[in-house]
């Protein structure tokens, strides 16, 4: 089968909170030939270990590591990495991924009233500006 997965479904994977439905999570993840991971979906994941599991950064990017070390798993690399470099710069995964998408979509300015995100992005080299 292959499924594309809920932002439920890699938190009960990672965190076990709920032996029963961590081994149901599991077993789909192992049996699926293909495991396609939306953005969205990434971004929930990480919002969720931080703020109601305590994860710290450093552990969000490690399971998102092994995630994409997973032979089986589809996702946009390109705007995971993007997302990775901000988070493991101290910043908000998501600022990563929207910046990396912005620019996609043909955007030549990150512009935020986060001061945090638009130093970082400007220190990676992008262009930045604080409203």
């Amino acid at each position: 089968m292959k499924v594309a997965v809920d932002t439920n479904v890699l938190v009960r994977a990672v965190v076990c909170d709920d032996r029963a439905a961590a081994a149901v999570a599991a077993k789909v993840l192992t049996d699926a030939e293909l495991i396609a991971v939306a953005m969205p979906c990434l971004c929930e994941f990480v919002w969720v270990l931080r703020k109601v599991y305590d994860f710290q950064s450093a552990d969000v990017a490690t399971a998102i590591h092994a995630l994409l070390a997973v032979a089986n798993v589809e996702v946009n690399r390109p705007a995971v990495e993007a997302g990775l470099s901000v988070l493991e710069a101290g910043g908000d995964f998501a600022d990563g991924v929207i910046a990396y998408e912005g620019r996609w979509l043909g955007g030549e300015t990150f512009v935020s009233f986060d001061k945090k995100a638009v130093a970082l992005l400007a220190a990676q080299g992008q262009t930045s500006r604080l409203l």
